[in-house]
């Protein structure tokens, strides 16, 4: 039998550092974390090649001694478990492997000063220590990392090209930019300053880092989040449904400070937002869990971006009860980015119009309309009525417009009821292609789509329903047959329980067909054979092993879509701003129930910017 024998501790310390170290933003993530625990509130940061040749890293920490420098490239050796409680960490640091492992990899500089008290430096070389020697420096910490991985340069041929390292190294700190907003961040890479974020004070400390980081665009479409239950709390800031991603890219989630990556956190938020989002498409959040030491084990990876909780079951229903509460307090709201692209687009089809006029032998100028190169179609225009009981006149004018004729100017008795623009949503004025309404408020145009609209507000009336039992039902006259597969046919009637709750009853007419007894009644005149093989395609979707019970807004939302107003339909003045009140009454109305905008707002003076008068 092969004997055995220890590893020597050169080894020992190159095989941890396969774990903690893999690459430059890894060793960068553990210099960092150990200024923020020695309370500096300035760290710089400065790379060559991505921190593959060298990394630097000087804080304004509390600094080292002579005694404690020594020990800290020492293997296990920490300050951050006074009571060797692992179940009671404050700190980001804990493990005492970091400084110790980055050493037996790569050339390494530790400097370090405290107040009233001389500076010392040491150096450690693939694993070997030097002697301690006096230097000159600055109160805090200085850390030198030259040839990373040149003791094992098997890793080198794993890292990626310099630019690439550069970008996780960027990754890392603003991560952690993120979590503490009180400190200054500066990353330099090859000469060339990154990042350069400052340090912020006060209650809109946190929103304003998160600007730096994350964009304009979400401080200026985030909601707050923020909940406590017992020992537990939840802050941060989420985006409106309707700024959303392709990927979970843009999730940032914490844990006492410290970024994870957390299936459970990851499934809470699905959770949360799977009333709002299509299932290909993701929120951009960040959020601050802040858990009671002992109810979370942070001991889990030697990376420490994985955590356990002890009641998991109570954390994700924390987040999940926070975020629905914060997008229900967003009321109507939908993103600003909507507009803007709305803009950009106009913007470029106009200039290729122009592009496309201009060489168009058909064109010579616009004033005269020759050319034959314009047609112009019948518009329907809707006028408000005068009274300020806001009772609306069902009169339409139709107005020819003919290239060669000249325009008159619309004289009405009753003039524009401006009391109208001061809802949020503003009033109806049109309606354009049977689809969309044009709102007017004080300073914007509102495009309002009417079955998007209607569809969020059919579904949020039914889950009112079903919160207090059952929706109620309107029977048909004649009951009507629809024919399906034997297979879809054996599902629906499966879930005929579930769908009677919900107003649908249904009965067997045969092996291929059912019988329609009964509609939801808030869903009016509805299409029940496409409802029924949506229905039936849902439950598909789904899979045999969930009750219908546990995806009953899956089908409650199938069920708004058949019953809401559709595309096509004529409404009248009374009719489009019943709806628009309506929408400013209800949670949610920003968006459909497959996260897509049911309005887009447009500022006067980004339309002006269109025309050049701005």
């Amino acid at each position: 039998m092969t004997q055995i024998r220890k590893l020597p501790e050169d080894l020992v310390n190159r095989i941890a550092a396969g774990e903690v170290v893999e690459r430059p933003a890894a060793a960068v993530k553990e210099l960092v974390e150990n200024s923020i625990d020695a309370g500096a509130n300035k760290i710089d940061i400065k790379l060559l090649d991505g921190g593959c040749s060298y990394i630097s890293v000087t804080d304004n920490g509390i600094g080292m001694t002579r005694e404690n420098l020594r020990l800290s490239v020492e293997r296990h050796a920490t300050s951050k478990l006074p009571d060797y409680d692992l179940f009671n960490i404050a700190s980001l640091g804990f493990r005492g492997e970091a400084l110790a492992s980055i050493g037996s990899v790569s050339r390494l500089t530790i400097s370090s000063k405290q107040k009233d008290s001389d500076g010392h430096k040491i150096f450690v070389e693939g694993g070997k220590i030097f002697d301690i020697e006096p230097c000159a420096c600055k109160i805090g910490t200085s850390i030198e990392v030259r040839d990373l991985f040149f003791a094992t340069p098997a890793r080198l041929k794993f890292l990626k090209t310099p630019t690439t390292e550069a970008k996780h190294v960027k990754d890392v700190i603003e991560r952690l930019a993120m979590a503490y907003p009180d400190i200054a961040f500066s990353l330099t890479n090859n000469d060339r300053q990154s990042l350069n974020l400052p340090a912020y004070v006060g209650e809109d400390a946190k929103i304003k880092r998160l600007s730096d980081v994350m964009g304009q665009d979400f401080a200026e479409n985030a909601i707050l989040v923020n909940l406590e239950k017992e020992n537990n709390s939840i802050f941060g800031f989420a985006a409106v449904p309707t700024l959303n991603r392709a990927t979970a890219a843009q999730q940032y989630l914490f844990v006492n400070g410290r970024f994870v990556k957390d299936k459970l956190l990851n499934g809470a938020i699905r959770a949360a937002y799977s009333d709002f989002l299509a299932r290909d498409r993701h929120p951009i959040l960040c959020l601050f869990l802040t858990v009671e030491p002992e109810f979370v084990d942070v001991n889990v990876h030697p990376a420490k971006t994985e955590v356990r909780f002890r009641d998991p079951r109570e954390i994700r229903g924390l987040i999940v009860r926070a975020l629905r509460g914060a997008i229900e307090n967003a009321k109507h709201r939908a993103s600003t980015t909507i507009a803007e692209q709305a803009i950009q687009a106009m913007a470029e089809e106009t200039e290729q119009d122009i592009s496309y006029s201009q060489n168009s032998n058909n064109y010579k100028n616009f004033s005269g309309m020759e050319g034959g190169g314009y047609s112009y179609s019948r518009a329907k225009i809707f006028i408000n009525s005068q009274n300020k009981n806001y009772s609306p006149s069902n009169q339409s004018l139709n107005m020819n417009l003919e290239p060669a004729g000249k325009i008159e100017p619309i004289v009405t008795e009753n003039p524009v009821d401006i009391e109208k623009e001061q809802y949020p949503l503003g009033a109806a004025r049109a309606q354009l292609h049977n689809t969309y309404i044009i709102s007017q408020t004080k300073n914007s145009i509102v495009i309002i789509d009417q079955h998007a609209a209607h569809e969020r507000l059919v579904y949020e009336r039914m889950k009112k329903e079903l919160a207090k039992g059952k929706v109620k039902s309107q029977g048909m006259l004649i009951p009507e047959i629809v024919e399906l597969g034997e297979d879809e046919v054996q599902v629906l009637l499966k879930y005929r329980e579930e769908f009677a709750d919900m107003g649908l009853i249904i009965e067997e007419f045969g092996n291929n067909a059912v019988s329609i007894l009964a509609t939801p009644a808030m869903l009016g005149e509805v299409n029940c054979q496409k409802l029924m093989r949506d229905l039936a395609d849902d439950i598909a979707e789904m899979g045999e092993a969930l009750t219908l019970k546990e995806n009953l807004k899956k089908v409650a939302a199938t069920m708004a879509c058949h019953g809401s107003v559709r595309a096509g339909r004529e409404l009248k003045i009374e009719e489009m701003n019943a709806l628009l009140r309506e929408m400013e009454a209800t949670p949610h109305s920003g968006q459909c129930n497959h996260g897509r905008p049911t309005y887009v707002e447009l500022k006067l003076k980004d339309i002006e910017k269109l025309f050049g008068r701005r």
